[in-house]
């Protein structure tokens, strides 16, 4: 039989409480452990790990540590790092700007400047960068000393273009992105902090993809399951593609 609509709400609810520290997270930040995180990034979760959580490395027999990116809006639980919504889009970012083959350091370095610049801990989830993240990006450069190693006007064009595309599927609010439509850009499931701590949802439904998905393998029936939950059998599809593609990345 098929889950209910207070099921999938009692489901995404315990999703999230699988440690202490959930009961303090304020409302409205969202919550994701690092595998789910990794999961929606489609990025190794030990990537995340390090650079939230800093890490140090040895050359020549110099050990050298490396800080966070920066500090994660949750405390952390033991030596599990917890993220909020807005750390999942700065991770967001970092990931664009890697796939356009800028280093981490250099990323490291606009993160410092951008942050002074917007005046904001997680600058690149923020409308000023949205707008003058280009400027912001070569400003860095040129005060890291990092211009001579780069390819300017190839590096300004590949950051230029990662900006734009990264931000053509997130939705900003009061200068800062407040919601993420991670399927294709499409509006039939969203990311939201306000809603379900953060989860992946069916936007004007509230269910949980997850579990669209799995009522729909459990009941063999997309058509049903839409008739089941009453959510268009569109809606109910697009939540089964996005679940597939996450498992298959």
């Amino acid at each position: 039989m098929v889950k209910t609509h207070t099921d999938s709400y009692r489901f995404a609810m315990t999703q999230h409480m699988r440690t202490p520290t959930v009961e303090s997270v304020p409302l409205g930040i969202g919550y994701y452990t690092v595998p789910e995180a990794a999961r929606l990034l489609r990025i190794p979760g030990r990537n995340i790990n390090r650079w939230l959580g800093g890490y140090s490395y040895k050359r020549d027999g110099i050990e050298t540590k490396m800080p966070p990116l920066w500090e994660p809006e949750l405390p952390g639980f033991g030596n599990h790092n917890e993220l909020g919504f807005r750390d999942l889009i700065e991770l967001r970012f970092v990931k664009a700007f890697l796939d356009a083959d800028l280093g981490l350091l250099t990323i490291r370095n606009c993160i410092t400047f951008a942050r002074e610049c917007v005046s904001d801990d997680r600058p690149f989830s923020t409308r000023r960068f949205q707008t003058d993240g280009r400027t912001i990006f070569l400003d860095s450069l040129k005060r890291s000393g990092d211009t001579e190693l780069l390819d300017l006007k190839r590096r300004q064009y590949v950051f230029k273009a990662a900006i734009e595309r990264t931000f053509k599927d997130l939705d900003i609010t009061d200068d800062a992105v407040t919601r993420w439509r991670p399927f294709q850009g499409k509006a039939s499931i969203v990311i939201d902090p306000t809603r379900a701590f953060g989860q992946p949802i069916a936007t004007d439904y509230g269910v949980p993809t997850v579990a669209l998905a799995e009522a729909v393998a459990a009941e063999g029936s997309a058509k049903r399951v839409a008739f089941l939950y009453d959510v268009p059998l569109r809606v109910v599809n697009d939540a089964v593609q996005f679940e597939t593609d996450l498992r298959a990345a």
